[in-house]
């Protein structure tokens, strides 16, 4: 079976495939793929969204998920399940078959089997966009999720610090190196700037300045987003509100322009 044949006989349903990724944990990745497929959906695209960091699933608690538990029924013999609907997005998670204090305590081969499991055995229906956020960093569960998609598009997401832009580096690399061959169709800075409550039209650079333009530029892809840090993106995390429930222009009018330039860049040859 030809690299480019896989998408279609495991999702064949599923228009368009955006890998969410980061070289490094903390910078938000999560946070970004679940507010760009509610992002998605309010732009009137069908949409899911696959949590396939299988470590430390943040997903069910960022969408107050926390005590679903998916259908699951078996079609000759094989296990199926019905992913888990919130604010009009179809999501899937390790974290559904788990309990939350549980550690995931698998090597590669197994959490890889795991993971292909969790893709093959659900069924999406009809998607124009699934949204999957990637295991932090470059190991080998990232590299087998990319080749199982070739046809799929991939964003960074990074903070603006020297140190988060290396890894990105990385994770970009993985995507375009010999047998990933991934497109990176864009640079998103989470955590850009720090606008306080109070005053929203101040912006203080807590984190640096320039990382994410810099990572764009040295790759030939456009700088998405910038994304501030505002005071209220940790309580809605921790409640499992998204970021449109929270009324705050500046965050909704990023994820709205986020979508929207995603959706231009779809159309990028691989």
């Amino acid at each position: 079976m030809e690299i480019k044949e896989i998408q279609t006989k495991i999702l064949p349903e599923v228009e368009n495939i955006i890998l969410v990724a980061s070289g490094k944990g903390g910078v938000g990745k999560s946070t970004v793929a679940v507010n760009l497929a509610v992002a998605f959906m309010r732009e009137g695209y069908a949409t899911g969204i696959l949590d396939a960091d299988l470590y430390g699933p943040s997903v069910p608690m960022a969408l107050g998920l926390e005590d679903a538990r998916p259908r699951v029924w078996k079609d000759n013999g094989k296990e199926l399940m019905e992913p888990i609907e919130r604010f009009g997005i179809k999501v899937m998670s390790l974290g559904f078959l788990m309990q939350k204090e549980d550690a995931v305590i698998w090597r590669g081969p197994l959490a890889t089997s795991a993971l292909t499991q969790l893709i093959e055995n659900t069924r999406w229906g009809k998607l124009d966009y699934l949204v999957i956020d990637m295991p932090p960093g470059t190991g080998d569960i990232s590299i087998t999720l990319s080749q199982k998609f070739p046809r799929a598009k991939s964003i960074i997401v990074v903070t603006p610090q020297q140190m988060a832009i290396a890894d990105g580096r990385k994770a970009a690399h993985m995507f375009v190196a010999n047998g990933v061959d991934i497109p990176v169709i864009g640079i998103v800075e989470n955590m850009a700037w720090f606008v306080p409550e109070k005053h929203p039209d101040e912006k203080y650079y807590l984190f640096g300045k320039g990382g994410g333009e810099q990572l764009a530029r040295e790759y030939g892809v456009p700088l998405l987003s910038q994304i501030p840090l505002m005071a209220d993106v940790c309580e809605l995390s921790d409640q499992g509100k998204n970021f449109f429930n929270s009324g705050n222009a500046i965050l909704i009018k990023a994820f709205e322009e986020l979508a929207q330039k995603i959706d231009q860049e779809k159309e990028v040859p691989a």
